[in-house]
C-alpha cells in the first residue's frame, strides 16, 4: 500500500486491527511478565469478537464476498455469545 492508501477505509480498518492485535498481545505480555493487569480468560473473547467484526468490515472493503462476511460475522456472534454464557449470573 502506498502512504495515501493508508487513509482510505481499507487501510484505516487495517490499521485498526493492527493497534488490535497488539493491544492483546501487549496485554497478554504485561500480565504474563509482572502478574498485574487484565488476566487474558477476561477479555480474549471480547477482543476475538471485536477482531471478527473488523475482519467481517475489511472484507466487505476487499469485495471478498459475502460468505466470507457471513463467515466472520457468525465467527463474532458466536465467541460473543461464549462470553456472555460464560459471565451470565445464575
Amino acid at each position: 500500500m502506498l502512504p495515501a492508501d493508508w487513509l482510505s477505509p481499507l487501510g484505516l480498518i487495517t490499521i485498526v486491527i493492527g493497534f488490535t492485535v497488539l493491544e492483546g498481545v501487549g496485554l497478554w505480555l504485561y500480565r504474563r511478565r509482572t502478574g498485574k493487569g487484565v488476566a487474558a480468560r477476561d477479555f480474549a473473547a471480547n477482543w476475538v469478537s471485536g477482531l471478527c467484526l473488523m475482519f467481517a468490515l475489511r472484507s466487505a472493503l476487499t469485495d471478498a464476498g459475502w460468505m466470507w462476511v457471513a463467515m466472520w460475522l457468525l465467527a463474532s456472534g458466536l465467541v460473543h455469545a461464549s462470553d456472555l454464557r460464560s459471565r451470565w449470573q445464575h
